[in-house]
């Protein structure tokens, strides 16, 4: 890695433009994810995420399967804006699925009562971490990346499609490949507004 901590946060950008022609070797990839499971934090050491990893054909499978489901729900005069953005996704490398084991946190309600009405905002703050950590370190292995959430339209297909738990809840999907288009320019809010220091 070439590139320091705030350099991997300011570069972390959505790109949608990616394509097959990935460098890293697949268990190089594999390896950012392991590395992050591993040491993320999460409430009460509970390591709820699970992540799935797809690569080549099964990468392209997803998002056939996301298109066709969404061909039985978009109106066909609109649909080739859909098929658009999908096919943009489709030409990368691989996608990272993200989830939370539902009888982790059930698990979590049961032994921490107190705390239960807790556990969910809990879960996405730690699905959240793996997802920028493991964003951020793609970023750094020069590699365009993007969040997407089809979840409801997908969730029950994938799992049967990979033999996946059903307590495994779907949070977001992270397409990713080498980049192929520059990301859109962002707007920042100024910073002073958005922070308050008391010294």
């Amino acid at each position: 890695m070439t590139k320091d901590f705030y350099t991997a946060i300011a570069g972390r950008r959505s790109i949608y433009g990616i394509g097959k022609k990935v460098l890293l070797a697949d268990d190089e990839i594999e390896e950012i994810i392991q590395h992050t499971l591993k040491y993320l934090p999460s409430a009460f050491n509970s390591q709820s995420t699970r992540i799935v990893l797809l690569l080549r054909n099964h990468h392209d499978r997803l998002w056939n399967i996301t298109k066709e489901n969404l061909r039985k729900i978009v109106p066909a005069d609109k649909f080739s804006g859909t098929e658009t953005k999908i096919d943009s996704f489709r030409s990368g490398y691989g996608t990272i699925l993200y989830f939370e084991d539902q009888t982790v946190l059930e698990s979590m309600m049961e032994k921490y009562a107190a705390y239960s009405h807790n556990v969910a905002t809990w879960s996405n703050h730690t699905s959240g971490m793996h997802q920028f950590v493991i964003w951020s370190a793609l970023e750094l292995e020069g590699l365009g990346a993007s969040l997407q959430h089809y979840n409801e339209v997908i969730e029950e297909d994938i799992k049967k499609e990979w033999e996946l738990p059903p307590e495994w809840k779907l949070i977001a999907q992270m397409p990713f490949g080498n980049p192929t288009a520059a990301p859109e320019e962002k707007e920042s809010q100024p910073v002073d507004a958005r922070m308050r220091v008391f010294k």
